[in-house]
Formats: structure tokens, sequence, C-alpha cells
């Protein structure tokens, strides 16, 4: 094989120093973690053999409701620049290098395009691959839809092989109340121009349908050690893995005979039916297994007739970020739900815990904005859950954006550090953070054991984070929301943006960035001058009628802060008028109507009279996103005044309760996407 080039998406920077291992104690021998409220998790001492990483100095502390993440030194930063490469772009998810000499970077924009920045720096108008009329339609506030990646067989330069994953409508044999089918294809290079696919030469390896438009997994790569394909998928959409299509009681992704919530090999060169099982009838997802790839001889499972072959790592939520380090070893970006954010490095064979856990602790479906006390520290077969090698909290923003560990010559003090960052603090304004994490002393990257059975606590210690300070923005943050991460063929890094939280192609404010030493320029802002763009000609991405809204972090509830900014995108900032009888008697009704749309109540405040009955009528109107109206006594949400049932949209609920008796100014949000917030008011 050729040298591999991984394929990068959508990421941001976390940086970390010295990492410490895990903790836990086992009250019943080692199938179950007594993990203590944080910063008393710090103490817990662990059994040896436990992956899990709870109690770890570098995890994630929940203190008053609140996620926090942990520094190595709070006021530890690492000064870089942004260089302006591109723009005019809508929502760039990814940028790579073919690794075929020509200096050519390709840039995957979710709306269905691949654009060329030639070795000169231009951005080429034609696309190299347009898939938009074989895609789903795309919502433009916010989708986890699209064209998600591509990338070059290792050999690209003399054979013109790319693949690509991207959302197709809901194929015919899927169930009916399902949202879209996940497409992974081959096509090969035009003969007659190098800087475009042959759209006709498209062969389906595989289709994968989804019950809901989120967690679609994202970045496809190419292994550098042993050449194969790794696609990840994610557990299917929706809150805690529950719901339509779902694994009743364990979810999707701990349940192996599901292909969801999994890294999935497959080798796209030894084609080949040994060791493929074909998926059962009426299974939701079709393969090309055998016709058009086979299935590596050392994936886990191959023996197990039940689980499905391709499956090369399991218990994942939403892995929407992969790459590989220069020894090639598997970085996993994982949106977590409510309270935290994790990276894992992914093995053969791995269990990495989701709905058991959220990153390094307890997890519970029926109550997911408190871990319990105890859960499983391994997997119903007994193998342990293996925890992250980096976790946030939701105080700097709602979901990490996987990145790379540096291996160029224009940084040094970031080499060997994994580059990553968050998307934004909410959807009301783009103000990504970029970190950097950096491995425990003594970590040998080319020592990493290559399967779940040969790993220690040490070799997945945590890595300790610092924040990257980007000069010459607003706090050294990214004035925009952060969609991915690119590498080029000299290993330098890029960061891809957007002014905007979705594919709005009216708009095209998506750019791309090259991170630079810092002071080398202040960072520029993009103008309505510089040339081109992927389909300037292109017209804006239609308006779903179907199951389509989605947010980045699906279920994400983020507790405000005094460091974070979550302003919600509030349509309107009407106060809701009672309809029924109102009296500011204790006995008194009171009806409000409340509506969700667009990730946005429309209202940032509910006025009623103390003591009232209040009867709320809620009308979800996001397509499969789910919502709920809770009230608290304040932001901290450490005392609850009442808290509704979360549905799925669009969808209505009728709730009552009675209001305090105590006039004042109190608080309401939704939990499963805390930036939607206001004042509730009692009179």
């Amino acid at each position: 094989m050729t040298r591999v080039t991984a394929v990068m998406i959508s990421v941001l920077v976390l940086l970390a120093l010295a990492g410490v291992a895990g903790a836990g104690v086992y009250p019943d021998g080692g199938t179950g973690l007594t993990q203590t409220s944080a910063p008393e998790e710090e103490d817990i001492t662990a059994f040896a053999g436990n992956l899990t990483n709870a109690g770890s100095a570098y995890a994630a502390e929940l203190l008053n409701n609140t996620s926090f993440t942990r520094f190595a030194g709070e006021n530890e930063t690492i000064n870089v620049s942004l260089e302006l490469v591109a723009e005019g772009l809508v929502a760039p998810l990814m940028l790579t290098d073919a690794g075929d000499g020509t200096g050519r970077l390709f840039v995957v924009d979710q709306v269905g395009t691949v654009s060329i920045i030639d070795e000169n720096g231009t951005l080429i108008k034609e696309p190299f691959l347009d898939v938009r009329d074989r895609m789903v339609n795309l919502t433009p506030s916010f989708d986890e839809r699209g064209l998600l990646s591509i990338a070059f067989h290792p050999d690209f330069g003399e054979n013109g092989r790319v693949f690509a994953f991207y959302s197709t409508p809901l194929r015919e044999e899927a169930p009916d109340d399902w949202d879209c089918t996940n497409r992974l294809s081959e096509f090969k290079v035009d003969l007659a121009n190098p800087d475009r696919v042959n759209a006709t030469s498209e062969k389906i390896l595989m289709e994968i349908d989804k019950p809901q438009s989120t967690h679609n997994g994202g970045s496809i790569a190419f292994g550098p050690r042993d050449g194969y394909l790794y696609v990840p998928l994610g557990d299917g959409g929706a809150a805690n893995d529950n719901g339509t299509g779902h694994t009743p009681e364990i979810g999707n992704a701990q349940d192996l005979t599901k292909i969801y919530g999994s890294v999935l090999r497959i080798d796209v060169d030894n084609v080949t039916a040994r060791n493929v099982t074909e998926p059962l009838e009426n299974a939701t997802r079709t393969t090309a297994a055998g016709p058009l790839y086979g299935i590596p001889a050392d994936n886990p499972f191959v023996a197990n007739e039940s689980i499905p072959p391709e499956i090369y790592a399991y218990g994942l939520r939403n892995p929407a970020y992969i790459t590989f380090d220069a020894e090639g070893n598997l970085f996993v970006g994982d949106a977590g739900q409510n309270l935290f954010e994790e990276v894992s490095l992914v093995v053969n064979g791995g269990n990495y815990g989701w709905r058991l856990r959220e990153g390094t602790h307890c997890f519970d479906p029926e109550n997911p904005q408190t871990p319990p006390a105890t859960c499983p520290a391994n997997g119903s077969s007994g193998e342990p859950l293996i925890g992250p090698v980096i976790e946030g909290g939701h105080d700097l923003g709602v979901v990490f954006v996987g990145g790379r560990v540096y291996n160029g010559t224009a940084l040094p003090d970031l080499m060997g550090r994994y580059i990553f960052g968050y998307w934004s603090t909410g959807f009301g304004v783009g103000n990504a953070t970029l970190l950097v994490a950096t491995p425990p002393a003594g970590w040998n990257a080319s020592a990493f054991p290559d399967s779940a059975e040969n790993l220690t606590p040490e070799d997945v210690a945590m890595w300790s984070l610092q924040r990257l300070n980007v000069t010459g923005t607003p706090a050294g943050t990214l004035d925009a929301y952060l969609l991915g991460f690119g590498e080029d063929g000299e290993s330098e890094l890029y960061a891809l943006t957007s002014k905007d939280a979705g594919p709005d192609a009216a708009n095209a404010t998506g750019t791309v960035w090259k991170i630079v030493p810092a002071n080398v320029t202040e960072t520029p802002t993009p103008t309505a001058n510089v040339t081109m763009v992927p389909g300037a000609d292109m017209t804006a991405t239609p308006t779903v009628t179907g199951n389509v809204t989605v947010t980045p972090t699906e279920n994400v509830t983020a507790v405000p802060t005094a460091n974070v900014t979550t302003t919600p995108a509030v349509t309107t900032n009407v106060t809701a008028i009672p309809t029924g009888n109102v009296t500011p008697a204790a006995a008194g009704n009171v009806t409000v109507g409340v509506v969700a749309e667009a990730f946005a109540f429309n209202t940032s405040t509910i006025t009623v009279p103390a003591g009232a009955n209040v009867t709320m009528v809620f009308d979800n109107q996001d397509t499969g996103i789910p919502h709920n109206v809770a009230v608290y006594t304040d932001s901290s949400v450490a005392e609850e005044i009442f808290v509704g049932e979360i549905i799925d949209g669009p969808g209505q609920v009728t709730y009552t309760f009675t209001a305090p008796e105590e006039s004042g100014t109190y608080y309401f949000r939704c939990d499963v996407h805390p930036p939607m917030d206001g004042e509730f008011v009692v009179e």
C-alpha cells in the first residue's frame, strides 16, 4: 500500500497534559461501578483492569447540575492565528489531500458537493463531486444529514477510486415511519478530467436506514496500518438511544445484532464472500459484501452469524469524527447527550459504553440529567467498558468537533497533541472554542495496543486539556460555528467554519482557515470579494417537509453558566397570554400556549398569577426532534418546579401544574436543548 491519506471532518481543538488513570469502586466484585458525585469522584480507587477512567483528574465534573471541563491549568493557553484560505462555501465539514502529489485540497460541503482548492490556492468553481441530485432534502436552519465525508483510496493516484458517505431519501424497503437512508458508495475519477468524478461510476457498497435524522456518524477513513476502510455509524438518532428503531431496554449501541452505534471496518480491495453474512430478511440495511467488498479476517465478530461481520467496535452514540494519527491509532470524537462530550482511542473489539455510560460517567436513560451513583463497568458479556481519553462538559459548548493529532512543522508546540474544539455554545450565535489535548507522560503512540483484550488502564489514561487561543478574535474564540478540521499533504491543519448553524445555501458563509503560528497575521474578516465557491450557481436547498430537523448534538442538555453565552434564537419576545380564567387567587386557573420551532420557543417570557393552576399547551413543531418545557427556581436548575414530558415533533401535549405561591421571576427551558430558555414570571 502507498501512503494512506486519512480523511478529516469537522473538528476543533483540545489540549491536554499529563493524564491520570481512572478509578472506580466495585461493591459486587467487578461488574458495577460506584461513582460518587464530583468533586469527590477524584478520590475513588479502581481495581486492576477498570478502563472507564471514572474519577480521573481530567474527567469532566458535574457541579450544581452543570458539567464542567477540567483543564491542566485555567490560565494555560497556546496562541495560534488563522489564515483565510477560501470562502463562499455553505457548510464545509471536511478538508483532505488526495495523496497523489498534486497539492490539491478537497473540501466536502454538507449540501452535497466536493470542491478543489488547487496548488495555487484557487477554489475551482466546478465541483469535483456533486451528489445533490441523489441526496435527501436538507433543512437550512440545521441538519445532521448530507454529504458527510469522502475518503481517497490509498492508491488513488493510480486507480482513481474515491469513496463517499451521504444521506439519501428513505429507500423503498425501509420502514415507512423512518427518516432517511445513509449510503456508502465508490466513485471513479473521470479519465478525461482529473478534477471531476464520473457521476455515472457510482457503486453502492452499503445502505443503512435511519429511524431519526440525527446521529449519522460522519467521517470515513482508510487505516494507515491495514489499508481497510473505516465507517462510523451513530445509534440511530433521538435521545437516550430509545424510541422507534431502537432496541428496548438496552438501546442499539449495546445490541450487537444491530449495526448502529459502531465503527465498521471493510476491505475494498479483497472482494470476496469470505466471512460475509447476508443481512436478515426485513433488515434495515443492504450491503454489497462479497461483490464489492470483503470482511477482514480479524474483525472481532466474524465467527458469530448473529452479529454484522463489518463491526469493528461498538457502544458509541454518534461517532461523527474519526481520524488516524501518524502511527495508525484511531481517534473517535463521539457526541455526548445531556452532560459530557468525549474522544476515545478505538481498538478492535472495544465496547465504549453508551448507553450504560456517558463518557466516564454513569448514565440513566430515564433520568439523563443526573448520573446514577452506580452502573456497570463491564458489558453484558463481561467485556470492560472503555472510557474516553478526552472528556469535556457543556460549559464551553454543546458538542465536540473532533480533530486530529498534529504532525506538521509550522506549530512545533503542538506536535503529537490532539487538536479539536467545541461547535458553539448554542444556536443563537457561533462562538466556537478551540482546544488541544496532551497525552500523559510516557504514552507511546507506536506501542498502543490494537485490540481491546490487550488494553490496560495506563494505555487509556486521560489526556490533559488546554485552550487554544485564536489571536485577533473575540475572547480568543472563533466568531463562527466550528464544523470540522482538515489536513494537507504537509500535515498542516485547517479549521472549517460557518456563520450559520445549518447548511443554508442562501447565505453561503462557509469558510476554510489554515491554523498558523500566532501573530503571523491578524485573522482576516472574510469579504464578499473573495472568489469562488462550489456551485456558485446553486439554488438554496429546499426546506424539507418530511422528518428532518436536527441539532448537531441531538438531545444535548447544556446548563448555561456564567462563562457560557447561550442566548436562544427566540423568534419573538412575546409574553404568553393566558386564555383561560385568570385570577390572582391560588384557586385560579390559567392556560398558556408555548410553541417550539426551529430550536426556539415562540416566547421568552411566560407570565402567570401566583398560586394559579396552570394548563400549558405545548406544541413541538420540530419534526423528529425531542423538546419539552421545564420550570425551575432559577437558571442553576438545582430546584425544579415542574418538568414536562419530552415529546418528539411534530406533536402536542398538555401540561398541568401549580405556579409558585411567591411572586417573582423564575426560569423555564427545554431540558433537551437548554439554550431554548426564558423567564417564568409569577405575579
